[in-house]
């Protein structure tokens, strides 16, 4: 059946056609399986509770007549501004506006979040859910109506230009007055909006599965932080359940998050934000214990997760653009533009990115475009049969003029503390670091790599001041299952690294720096190459050690005991350096270019975005072979094939365009130097 809602309508209808809804949740309660809601242009200033689940054979369809032309907000129009001092304007809300969730009382809050302090007393400083837009600009939020007044510069910005817009407020019994810095702009002449919802468009019951959202703008929810160990809030969010598809939307200024395939509420088990609340056991153990818990109540492929986002445009959120944890497990996220996610500064924690994962199993980040973020894509704990594959990302790094901070860690691609098996394969890398590795069990096949790896070997276990150690036992499933199979700490290596371009784009230092971000004692590095694996065995060193063959006894046992604790074996092989980046010291096969100087980078017209590189002058003849899911073998700890969720074998003979390779191929993302001459992404 179809459904139409028309929020220009002359008046309330019936759904029908000739007399259509005038708001999309009049419509969610009343859809059925196999219906299709058909929302006409308009903005819909309205919180979407999709009451009714569809089925795998009948979805249920909410879909903009209009690409972009239907709009859903967590925002209203503030009018009424008064100049109050100087370029700061001051307007009063009643608070009735909010139904009971005034953004402005709640503070941002959870696990994970790093809350700022003030520099003089060392006192927690509370950010507020709400925020202030003007023509679509979020605010920066001011801690004081001084601040608010000054309007000055805050200085950990990536856009440091928009960052002297600001906002305070007070909030009284009956009404909450807001102040706003301008500037030059006359609040009264122009588009200026507050948050008073917290989501857009998410049911408020879990198994609501099998809703499509597609062609829609969703814009300025009052979100709260996302930690991994709690209800995980979003403007869309799936709220646990399956089979969601979310295509062809423009979603933007969240205050933390913008989609949400997340954790529900285990409440039940006093597990949501444990840490927070209780402060006894450590965030970590919250994690591995929300895992558990969501073993015993159901958590199967057949019940969550198998989302699709695709062709979205997601953008100018505070945390990230798409957040998950358990909930995201055998998704697609493809062909979607992600970009200024957290670019702001002004929320900070250990749940930031373009995309933000726990437990990625066996899904699959496809022919995205993601840059300048603060992250790109960070996978934590469970990426297992985990695939980043034909993505172009680029500038998921701080500005030079953004001053040092403990979570100056950014890069393309963080894989943390995982068993693998993850797969990084024909992706276009051209971030100062290019992938985290405090993991293991990842194989990195046909990039173009411009940037560094950091934290090999290090960044999972903390230290406390005592100098104990907390080893971060993280879990693994079985194959294509989320059913746990094990536990275990972080050897480090167990990673495969072919047929790859290695090219040293930004200066470097000879020296490694420690750091302890987050307090996970890490090695940083800003050098490009397979150099950091020089300590690591090869297999067949690694192997000769257990005395495969022999009987075995207690005694074997212990004296093989301080191997099983070691660095598992690398496979380097088919790889090319230039301008410095320096190979692995037992690559066998391989290219070192140490004479010519390689360029490569973006150049955009008409957005459109080409590569722009000589290395395929400096390549020459040099060529490496085939990889297949049998040469990258199994991931240690799951032992599980790096291969297709559907346990199919991959032959990498397709390249960043889907192009056949031949039979001797080139390393790198391309199957031939001429389709540099090719789109990699248009807008």
């Amino acid at each position: 059946m179809n459904i139409y809602v028309n929020v220009n309508a002359p008046m309330q209808g019936i759904g029908t056609e000739d007399r259509p809804f005038k708001h999309i949740d009049d419509a969610a309660r009343v859809a059925k399986p196999g219906d299709t809601v058909w929302v006409a242009p308009g903005i819909y200033r309205e919180y979407v509770n999709p009451r009714n689940a569809g089925r795998e054979d009948a979805r249920i369809e909410y879909r903009s007549t209009e690409p972009l032309g239907a709009r859903i907000t967590g925002a209203e129009i503030l009018t009424g501004w008064e100049k109050y001092q100087g370029t700061t304007w001051v307007a009063k809300v009643d608070n009735g506006v909010f139904n009971g969730y005034n953004p402005y009382a709640l503070p941002v809050a959870g696990d994970w979040y790093f809350y700022p302090k003030d520099p003089a007393t060392g006192k927690i400083l509370d950010m507020y859910r709400g925020a202030v837009y003007m023509n679509d600009q979020m605010f920066y939020e001011a801690f004081t109506l001084e601040e608010c007044l000054k309007g000055e510069v805050f200085a950990p910005s990536w856009q440091p230009e928009l960052s002297i817009y600001k906002w305070y407020a007070e909030v009284g019994e009956k009404e909450t007055v807001i102040y706003a810095n301008f500037h030059d702009h006359d609040p009264n002449k122009e588009c200026v909006e507050i948050n008073v919802r917290n989501k857009c468009f998410m049911p408020d019951q879990k198994y609501i599965g099998y809703i499509t959202l597609s062609g829609f703008k969703v814009d300025k929810a009052a979100t709260n932080w996302a930690p991994p160990a709690a209800y995980q809030d979003g403007m869309i969010g799936s709220h646990w359940s399956k089979g969601w598809i979310i295509e062809d939307c423009d979603i933007s200024n969240s205050r933390c998050c913008g989609i949400s395939f997340g954790n529900y509420h285990q409440t039940e088990k006093e597990n949501d934000n444990y840490f927070s609340n209780k402060h006894v056991k450590s965030p970590t153990q919250m994690e591995r214990d929300a895992v558990c818990i969501a073993q015993y109540d159901g958590w199967t492929k057949e019940t969550v997760g198998s989302h699709t986002v695709r062709r979205c445009h997601i953008h100018d959120c505070g945390q990230a653009g798409i957040v998950g944890r358990m909930g995201c497990v055998f998704s697609v996220i493809e062909d979607n533009h992600i970009h200024n996610i957290n670019n702001s500064q002004q929320l900070t924690g250990a749940e930031m990115g373009g995309i933000k994962f726990h437990a990625a199993i066996d899904v699959i980040f496809r022919r995205n475009h993601i840059h300048h973020c603060t992250m790109g894509i960070w996978t934590d704990w469970q990426a297992q049969g985990t695939r980043f594959t034909q993505n172009l990302m680029h500038d998921n790094f701080p500005p030079k003029f953004v001053p040092p901070s403990p979570m100056r860690m950014s890069q393309d691609i963080f894989v943390e503390v995982g068993h693998g098996p993850t797969l990084i394969d024909n992706n276009i890398l051209l971030s100062e670091a290019s992938v985290r590795w405090a993991t293991q069990g990842v194989a990195v096949v046909h990039n173009l790599i411009a940037g560094a790896f950091t934290a090999v070997g290090a960044g999972t276990d903390m230290v406390t001041s005592k100098g104990a150690s907390q080893r971060r036992y993280t879990p693994y499933h079985i194959p294509h299952r989320t059913e746990v199979a094990g536990f275990m700490t972080i050897l480090h290596g167990d990673n495969r690294v072919y047929n790859n371009i290695f090219i040293q784009n930004a200066p470097f230092d000879l020296n490694p720096k420690a750091s302890e971000s987050m307090g996970f004692n890490a090695v940083e590095n800003d050098r490009c190459g397979n150099f950091v694996w020089d300590e690591y065995p090869t297999y067949e060193e690694w192997i000769k050690k257990f005395r495969i063959g022999e009987r075995a006894d207690m005694m074997t046992m212990i004296e093989l005991m301080d191997y099983h604790f070691e660095h598992l074996p690398v496979w380097i092989d088919g790889n090319a350096y230039f301008n410095g980046a320096k190979p692995w010291n037992r690559e066998q096969n391989k290219l070192v270019d140490e004479s010519g100087k390689v360029t490569v980078e973006l150049e955009e017209k008409d957005g459109a975005l080409r590569l722009k590189t000589n290395v395929y002058e400096l390549l020459k003849d040099f060529r490496a072979g085939i990889i297949t899911s049998d040469i990258l073998g199994k991931a240690f700890e799951p032992e599980e094939r790096y291969e297709n969720p559907d346990g199919t074998a991959i032959i990498f003979n397709e390249d960043y365009f889907g192009d056949h390779r031949g039979l001797g191929t080139l390393p790198g993302p391309f199957v031939q130097p001429d389709e540099l001459d090719r789109i990699l992404w248009k807008k």
